[in-house]
């Protein structure tokens, strides 16, 4: 009977060792995988589109059109499509004109 607990235990014990190993393994594998992944995307993304210039405005243009081009810019500028700098040069524009 000691043999047999002897080797039950001995069993125990590699198979616990093993399954931490693979345990360890496979995380850092993921995380390997995740780099990569992450890396990856960072190379994919294409550079942001310029976003064209607002069209120029008819003579006698009302604060309504004013309004409403603006929220259009500001939807640009929150989509990621529009930088701030560009964002705050488009809104000079269109406030001057």
């Amino acid at each position: 009977m000691p043999g047999l607990l002897r080797g039950v235990a001995r069993t125990a014990v590699v198979a616990g060792t093993a399954t931490a190993v693979s345990n360890r393994v496979s995380r850092r594998q993921a995380g390997r995988w995740a780099q990569q992944d992450y890396e990856q995307q960072q190379y994919r993304q294409p550079p942001p589109a310029q976003a064209p210039a607002p069209a120029a405005a008819p003579p006698g243009d009302d604060m309504s059109t004013k309004i409403e081009q603006l929220k259009q810019l500001g939807d640009l500028k929150a989509q990621g499509v529009l930088t701030e700098e560009e964002f705050e040069a488009q809104k000079r524009n269109l406030l001057a004109s």
